[in-house]
């Protein structure tokens, strides 16, 4: 048994029953997007949160354990990925980083935006062109300190 197996009866689960993330969210009682990152395998759930999940997903004891331990963050299977909606992002960094990065500087300073410290909002936007996708992302800036 391993976290990763875990996921894959999270997300056979998920699947079978007709789940909505956001619906396993709101009974978990935190946004969408970090709930689905922890049922992912991304996060460390807290021993309430993870008992809310199996409850949901009908997890063992066993499966339980494993969403409360520290994960290996990141679960890409290569370093770009192949999937055409992920690798949007990845176009997204390749084609924005640089500018990004200049705009984050000269507003903050040497420093980066926090993948730790962070939120993200994802939402459907009504467009008569075509719906939209809307994500906020609001990370906290870490300066680069002198020693």
């Amino acid at each position: 048994m391993s976290r990763i197996d875990v996921t894959e009866k999270i997300i056979t689960a998920k699947v079978s029953k007709g789940l909505k993330w956001c619906d396993v969210a709101a009974k978990v009682g935190l946004s969408k997007e970090w709930v689905t990152a922890a049922c992912l395998g991304q996060m460390t759930l807290s021993a309430e949160q993870a008992g809310v999940v199996a409850e949901i997903f009908g997890l063992s004891e066993e499966d339980k354990k494993w969403l409360m331990v520290t994960p290996y963050k990141g679960s890409l299977p290569t370093s770009v990925p192949t999937d055409p909606l992920i690798y949007r992002f990845y176009e997204l960094v390749n084609v924005y980083g640089t500018t990004f990065k200049e705009l984050i500087h000269e507003e903050f300073g040497d420093g980066i935006m926090s993948a730790i410290d962070f939120k993200m909002d994802l939402q459907r936007e009504a467009n008569p062109m075509g719906d939209r996708v809307s994500i906020v992302m609001s990370g906290k800036f870490l300066p680069y300190k002198t020693y």
